[in-house]
C-alpha cells in the first residue's frame, strides 16, 4: 500500500541536496515488471536550460544505466537517517539486481507517480526527466589526482541530468 504523500512546499521538504553523500539515496528506474533501483551517493541539484534539475552519476558497469539509457524517467528517493534503512540501502549498494531481486530481499516496495517508479519507504521522492546523459573522461580532469583517485579501474561515470518533475515529501 502507497504512503501518502504531501504536496510540495518549501515548509516540508527535508531534503539537502549537499548531503546526498551523508544520506545516501536510491535511484530508481524502469517500467511496472521491470525496476531496477542503487545506492547513489554523488549528485546535486541546480537550474540549467531553464529547468529546475538534478543530475546523479552511474558508473558505465552498473546494471542501472541500462534502464537509465533505456526509461525517460527515474527517481531518487531520500530516507530518514536510521540504523535499519542504512542497512539496506548498503545491502543496496552491495549487489546488482542482474542477480538477484534486491528490492523484496531489501524488504523495500516499489511504488509509481505517472509510470515513474520510486521506493515507498523513502521521506523525500524527487520524480525526474531524463534530459543529457554525459561520459566523465578522463582527458577533461584538470586535476589529475580525480582519475588516479576514484577510476583506478577505469570505470568511468557518467552524469545524468533530470528536469525535476515532481518533488513529494512526507
Amino acid at each position: 500500500m502507497a504512503h501518502t504523500f504531501q504536496p510540495y512546499t518549501n515548509d516540508i521538504l527535508t531534503l539537502n541536496p549537499f548531503q546526498i553523500n551523508e544520506e545516501p539515496a536510491l535511484l530508481t528506474c524502469g517500467e511496472e515488471g521491470n525496476v531496477n533501483t542503487m545506492t547513489i551517493s554523488w549528485g546535486g541539484m541546480g537550474v540549467i536550460w531553464n529547468k529546475d534539475v538534478g543530475f546523479v552519476f552511474v558508473r558505465g558497469s552498473r546494471y542501472t544505466k541500462e534502464f537509465l539509457d533505456k526509461y525517460n524517467t527515474f527517481s531518487i528517493t531520500h530516507f530518514a537517517p536510521n540504523k535499519a534503512t542504512g542497512l539496506m540501502l548498503k545491502y543496496i549498494g552491495s549487489v546488482s539486481g542482474r542477480n538477484e531481486n534486491k528490492i523484496n530481499n531489501a524488504k523495500f516496495h516499489v511504488e509509481y507517480h505517472n509510470g515513474t517508479p520510486y521506493i515507498d519507504e523513502g521521506r523525500d521522492i524527487i520524480i525526474m526527466k531524463k534530459l543529457s546523459v554525459t561520459k566523465l573522461n578522463p582527458e577533461d580532469f584538470i586535476d589529475p589526482t580525480i582519475d588516479e583517485r576514484f577510476y583506478g579501474d577505469k570505470d568511468y561515470h557518467y552524469m545524468y541530468i533530470g528536469e525535476v518533475l515532481q518533488l513529494m515529501s512526507r
